[in-house]
């Protein structure tokens, strides 16, 4: 069977792939609708890559083939044919798309007599791909970049676009101190190809503009691609207006309410200490900026609405060190930031606003010279 070159198509059909990787190398990074059914696990993986290094590459699979054998064997192709079966579209790949791969897809031919693709140069090949695919949308792509004073409602504007790029979903990070979500993070590798078949999609639905949030280069653990975070610096910005009360409120439905919620969720029995513990830790992060005397303050303006939360379900009292933690410390903050990207300025309004006029905007043609070096 003819290997799969990387490609679109594969991606925008969100074909499932069986990466016969170790595990520790599937955690590092993988795809979207990858599984991960190795030929080899960690420690036979490493036992294979000394012999690889002290005797050479024909003892090395000598010794592949001893420890993947017997009843451990049958296992692996068992769980290969029924992904196969399962999805009869998808591919399979290992890292280079060298002998693992080969002896995967040898195995499920020989022994399930299964015939199944698998892509050519592996997993390097297809994120290689992914990375240029970035590379292509800065290079030919405009964008514009939504900012806004904290609690503005800027992800609830991206949510209305249909050209939108929601990085904070892709890195399951709401961006701030107190960003972290009740669920993990991806790996950075997961979130930048999560970013990179956002862009390949939308492109192939006729999209030739984005919009995205302001963000700094770490949304949580996940960095944006370097080439991304500094054609931010200079992209035409809109600015997203909204009360202080507003934004409280949404602050409150968003990092208390909903997060305590996303917490209880996962674990019902000790979710609301994992959410105190997360607040606490999101606010004394904050100790050196604030000041003792303000977090001290703060403290205990949070920790009397976390205790009043627990005992009732109440959430009123968060207002309080929400409000204040706007007006001591993030305010001032966005202000001068606003101050500082006043010319890049195309539009300040509130939600409503925002939404409509990026509905209609229609950025000009990038030309040569406007094109990213």
């Amino acid at each position: 069977m003819a290997d799969i070159q990387p490609s679109q198509a594969l991606f925008l059909a969100d074909t499932p792939m069986l990466d016969a990787r170790a595990p520790v190398e599937f955690g590092k990074g993988a795809f979207p609708t990858a599984v991960n059914l190795p030929l080899m696990n960690d420690s036979e993986r490493h036992q294979v890559g000394l012999r690889y290094k002290e005797q050479g590459q024909q003892s090395a699979i000598e010794l592949g083939h001893q420890l993947v054998s017997g009843p451990g064997k049958e296992a692996r192709i068992a769980a290969w044919a029924r992904f196969a079966q399962a999805h009869p579209d998808g591919c399979l790949y290992c890292f280079r798309g060298g002998l693992r791969s080969q002896i995967t897809q040898q195995w499920l031919k020989s022994e399930a007599g299964i015939a199944y693709p698998r892509v050519a140069g592996g997993y390097k090949a297809l994120r290689h791909f992914l990375m240029q695919s970035i590379e292509e949308a800065l290079a030919q792509c405009q964008f514009v970049v939504v900012g806004g004073m904290t609690g503005s409602g800027k992800t609830d504007v991206l949510l209305q676009l249909d050209n939108a790029l929601d990085l904070e979903a892709y890195a399951n990070h709401r961006g701030s101190s107190f960003g972290k979500r009740a669920s993990a993070q991806p790996a950075p590798i997961d979130f930048e190809h999560r970013l990179a078949i956002a862009m390949i999609k939308l492109r192939a639905q006729g999209h030739h503009w984005f919009a995205l949030e302001d963000e700094s280069r770490l949304i949580g653990a996940c960095a944006l691609p370097l080439a991304l975070h500094q054609r931010m610096q200079s992209l035409p910005m809109v600015w997203l207006e909204d009360s202080r009360a507003g934004r409280v409120e949404r602050i409150l439905r968003d990092y208390v309410s909903g997060l305590s919620e996303e917490y209880l969720a996962l674990d019902p029995r000790h979710g609301f200490e994992r959410y105190r513990a997360h607040l606490l830790a999101a606010l004394g992060k904050l100790v050196k900026r604030l000041g003792d005397q303000r977090y001290r303050q703060l403290l205990q303006l949070m920790e009397t609405a976390l205790a009043r939360q627990e005992k009732d379900g109440v959430v009123d009292l968060h207002r309080a060190w929400i409000e204040s933690l706007l007006t001591d410390y993030y305010d001032p903050v966005y202000a001068f930031q606003r101050e500082a990207k006043r010319s890049r300025l195309l539009f300040a309004g509130k939600q409503a606003e925002v939404v409509d006029f990026l509905r209609q905007h229609r950025p000009q043609p990038m030309s040569m010279a406007q094109a990213p070096a």
